[in-house]
């Protein structure tokens, strides 16, 4: 099978054509000033647009923001996501204040060559996220009217047999869009036969959610270093008290079976910050990772941890990092998740960072974008993707 990609589109000629662009804008917002708080969402779409601009499209973006239960709510609107998108562009980009109703036909119908609209969020109607197919089918056919080519560049959304994202390529001739393509090459080079050492760095809170993965990636691994909060039901499997941490009981016996199976390749943290609450004014120490105090909860891997994982990663070729060390959005529980980030640039590695709070992380911290191999934009999506399952997003794309 194979995916046709942006290139044939703009090689057939799309000056004057609708072309329909699914992106994932689901940026953070101030729950105070409803201002974004990280725009890195929409400047990885940025390349798709602009190809498309500059070839003389009418180019129209939808995405969907946060979790609106399938009806309007003004606190997940994309209006001031458009006016970010504007400002990157420099140029307006039109505003629909509905997906597929009058707002959203009369703004395409709007827009001259070479210029964006954006309709309002697709999660505002409940066709999008339906698992009833003929209700998901009817929201994707008044999607589809809107168009005349679909283009796919919202990997952070790929794995979700949404409307948007499955239903509208089934109806349109499509591609892959720039960014989709980059993430799909990198995590391939991840499954296929990457260079040796192969070290997977994976933090978060539970256990739960990175199961699979580890499923998956234990038997292709060099080693796997386990920090966040995920840590602590691993922690509880190897006989340690762990005071009030996040824990996972009804995991421990997993995680037993996974440390037994793992001939040593798992690395835990030997010290942990240690707090009295979860709150960033808590007094707290470090303590090692055997001995935490019955009152207090570990918010980060220790500075010895930090050391030893930074000498696991010294010597890797390939690396994969998905979640955070700690609780980083806290000053006093940022230095494990910096100090392994600084030490995955230091090594002379391919490196790929795996979406969602990680890169978040390395935005939020400062850190030199740049000197990571790649950054994905989609945490789910890239985790289902090493765990072999089928993107029903990518699936769509195929030709």
């Amino acid at each position: 099978m194979t995916i046709r990609n942006l290139d044939d589109l703009l090689a057939e000629g799309v000056s004057g054509r609708r072309v329909l662009v699914r992106a994932d804008l689901n940026v953070p917002l101030d729950k105070q000033t409803g201002a974004i708080t990280d725009d890195g969402r929409i400047r990885a779409v940025l390349p798709t647009l602009t190809a498309l601009t500059g070839a003389g499209a009418k180019v129209v973006v939808f995405s969907h923001l946060g979790r609106p239960k399938g009806a309007p709510d003004p606190q997940f609107s994309l209006r001031p996501v458009a006016a970010r998108l504007g400002e990157l562009l420099g140029a307006q980009v039109r505003f629909a204040e509905d997906t597929v109703g009058e707002s959203a036909r009369s703004t395409v119908d709007a827009l001259a060559d070479g210029e964006v609209a954006l309709l309002e969020n697709l999660r505002f109607n409940k066709g999008e996220t339906s698992k009833d197919e003929a209700e998901r089918g009817a929201f994707a056919d008044q999607l589809a009217a809107l168009g005349e080519a679909y283009v796919d560049d919202a990997f952070g959304a790929v794995h979700r047999k949404h409307a948007s994202v499955f239903d509208v390529p089934a109806r349109l001739p499509h591609v892959a869009g720039r960014l989709v393509l980059r993430e799909v090459e990198v995590l391939a080079k991840l499954t296929g036969e990457p260079e040796r050492p192969y070290v997977v760095v994976l933090g978060g809170s539970k256990v739960s959610d990175k199961l699979a993965v580890i499923e998956a990636l234990l038997p292709k691994v060099d080693r796997l270093l386990i920090g966040g909060g995920m840590c602590f039901t691993f922690l509880k499997a190897q006989g340690h008290e762990v005071g009030t941490s996040l824990l996972e009981e009804e995991m421990v016996e997993t995680c037993r079976n996974l440390l037994e199976r793992a001939d040593g390749k798992i690395l835990l943290p030997v010290d942990v910050v240690a707090a009295d609450a979860f709150a960033p004014d808590a007094a707290h120490d470090t303590v090692r990772a055997d001995a935490i105090p019955s009152h207090r909860l570990g918010l980060d891997i220790g500075p010895e941890t930090v050391a030893g994982f930074a000498a696991a990663l010294a010597d890797a070729k390939t690396i994969f990092w998905n979640g955070p060390m700690g609780v980083f959005e806290m000053a006093a529980f940022a230095n494990g998740t910096r100090g392994v980030a600084e030490a995955i640039t230091k090594a002379d590695a391919f490196s790929v960072v795996g979406g969602g709070d990680s890169a978040a992380a390395v935005r939020a911290l400062g850190l030199d974008e740049s000197s990571f191999g790649h950054i994905s934009t989609g945490g789910g999506a890239s985790l289902e993707y090493l765990e072999g399952k089928t993107l029903p997003g990518i699936a769509a794309l195929e030709d």
